[in-house]
């Protein structure tokens, strides 16, 4: 579309500008050209190295200047000549045709209709008729996944993400933020919750080993229509939040398998606090030392099997019972009861979600 946009431009100001005129991308082909033979043709003194020029530069007797909308330039607009008409022809036109396309990519570039989508930035009503005005698929399959990059990098991992996902009819990867980056992939009706988490964990694997760069997914669920894609990506922004506080080890956290953490991250502190003091009547979780909690983590582990836990803790089996005896007489709740059991592991969790949200209302 953007060549049709500037071919029309040039088309405009050839009388004008009585000089041969067009425009080259980064692969070295003419797009527009005041000429319309030329176009199509590749032109090999251009290539993306030689668009890094931010001032004007003559390359067999003509003139050009770069441009684009993005901090690595697209495009370069080129003059015959090598004249000081040349040179100002040629940065009034790269300022024109980048004013252009920026007010053009704002209107009708689909990224930024789906960035809005995501975003909240459109009314519901408008959002199909937007869809249909830019041949918009809205009812296949799509799903939400934000990264988050943890570690800081002079790498851009906005473009590492854009390289693996090069379909951009299907796939679009939006920036965030200077450390989120949302996909919003196309995927088939068949595709199932592990393979959303291996693409993901793709992702992670490749930014980490090839690039250094330290990142976490979070993946909402899978929606169909356009507009539920504001739903999976606050899911998958909920999901790295719920992540960030039970499960601080894993760098892959889906939405669909958050189980009770979601629950609980949902409660108001002042209810939190409610259960902890009616589980703990006997005494605080407090007084509970760091050695205990690493022997009720490793029970729950292997499912409140005494023999199975002494083995994993190389302690005599008497002596974790002598252990879970203990916790008994300090909390009141015996481990080896499923129904206590589980109102521990829920407390521990809640009494986790409280130290990282101690405001929360």
């Amino acid at each position: 579309m953007s060549n049709r946009l500037f071919q029309g431009i040039i088309h405009q100001m050839k009388d004008a500008i009585d000089r041969t005129i067009g425009v080259v991308d980064e692969t070295s082909v003419i797009i527009a050209c005041s000429e319309l033979g030329k176009i199509g043709e590749v032109n090999e003194n251009i290539n993306s190295d030689t668009l890094i020029s931010s001032v004007p530069f003559v390359i067999n007797g003509f003139t050009y200047k770069s441009f684009g909308n993005n901090a690595k330039a697209e495009y370069a607009v080129f003059v015959s000549g090598n004249d000081d008409y040349a040179q100002r022809y040629a940065q009034l036109l790269a300022v024109s045709l980048a004013s252009i396309k920026q007010y053009y990519d704002e209107k009708y570039d689909r990224s930024n209709f789906i960035k809005n989508v995501i975003m909240d930035n459109i009314l519901p009503g408008d959002i199909y008729l937007k869809a249909r005005e830019l041949h918009f698929n809205s009812d296949v399959t799509r799903v939400c996944m934000l990264i988050k990059i943890i570690s800081k990098t002079e790498v851009s991992a906005i473009d590492i993400v854009q390289n693996l996902f090069p379909d951009k009819s299907k796939d679009f990867v939006i920036n965030i933020n200077e450390s989120e980056i949302t996909l919003v992939k196309e995927i088939s009706d068949t595709t199932e919750s592990k393979d959303l988490e291996k693409l993901a964990s793709s992702i992670v694997d490749t930014l980490s080993s090839e690039f250094y760069i330290h990142s976490v997914v979070g993946i909402g669920t899978a929606v169909t229509g356009i507009k539920d894609l504001a739903r999976s990506f606050k899911e998958a922004q909920v999901a790295l939040e719920v992540g960030k506080v039970f499960d601080t080890d894993r760098n892959i956290i889906n939405y669909d398998n958050l189980g009770i953490a979601r629950l609980i991250y949902q409660l108001p502190t002042t209810l939190c606090d409610m259960f902890l003091q009616e589980v703990f009547k006997r005494g605080s979780i407090e007084t509970l030392d760091q050695e205990t909690l690493f022997t009720i983590q490793k029970f729950f582990e292997n499912n409140l099997n005494v023999s199975e836990t002494s083995r994993k803790l190389f302690v005599h089996r008497n002596t974790l019972v002598y252990r879970l005896e203990k916790i008994k007489k300090l909390t009141g709740l015996d481990l080896r009861e499923f129904e206590d059991a589980i109102v521990f592991k829920v407390a521990l969790m809640v009494k986790k979600y409280l130290t990282a949200n101690p405001t929360k209302y």
